[in-house]
């Protein structure tokens, strides 16, 4: 059976409630995790983001919690080369990943952060779903295919989230979203659902945190 990866509906009055009240909490950095050894106790849910350079990662953290400056976009592709973590409030954990698709990095910077990625996908209990940002402008490039069938091999699911959705005319993107589900239906661990989100605008963030809120 063909699956259609419907853009997610906008959450009703109660389950919306649910997801503001799950992102009114205090957000918090916790620390910054370049091995294994070094993430924190797994003592709550967690979802953790993806995306390549410039995919408004950062941005889209900051919108869903309300506070300004929390996840900070490097002026330099490829500097964050460690899994970020954020409390929000006592219940969640939100996990930045390592930026990816950057041509100037080291091969050898590509291949740590490649096992530290697959050793967390593949080992942390707690996380609930992986989203993977793709821009809205430009769809699913190859590199987003690569984490994407690291995500498959890891059996972890992922949602796509699609950002900076104010920035195309809806005729453009309609032809990069054929596109996108295209890409997703190659990938087992898709989550049949596609977020079309603008951090600048506001617009579907209150449909993502009613997604994460339900997943406890």
């Amino acid at each position: 059976m063909q699956i259609s990866f419907s853009l997610a509906e906008e959450p009703d009055q109660i389950t919306a409630e649910k997801g503001r009240k799950l992102f009114a909490g205090e957000s918090l950095f916790v620390k910054g995790v370049v091995a294994m050894s070094g993430l924190p106790e797994a003592d709550r849910m967690e979802v953790c983001f993806a995306g390549r350079s410039n995919v408004g990662k950062s941005t889209l953290i900051n919108a869903l919690t309300g506070t300004k400056g929390l996840a900070r976009a490097s002026n330099t592709p490829g500097r964050t080369q460690e899994i970020n973590y954020f409390t929000q409030g006592p219940e969640l954990y939100l996990v930045d990943l390592p930026g990816y698709g950057y041509a100037n990095a080291p091969l050898s910077v590509v291949e740590k952060w490649q096992k530290l990625l697959k050793r967390y996908l593949s080992g942390r209990q707690t996380l609930r779903r992986a989203f993977v940002l793709i821009d809205s402008r430009h769809g699913v490039k190859d590199v987003d295919e690569e984490i994407m069938s690291l995500l498959d091999s890891s059996a972890v699911t992922f949602q796509c989230v699609m950002t900076k959705a104010d920035k195309v005319k809806i005729k453009d993107r309609d032809r990069v979203m054929e596109q996108v589900r295209t890409a997703l239906a190659r990938h087992p661990a898709a989550y049949p659902e596609i977020v079309l989100t603008s951090s600048e605008k506001g617009d579907g963030i209150a449909t993502l945190r009613s997604i994460i809120s339900g997943l406890e």
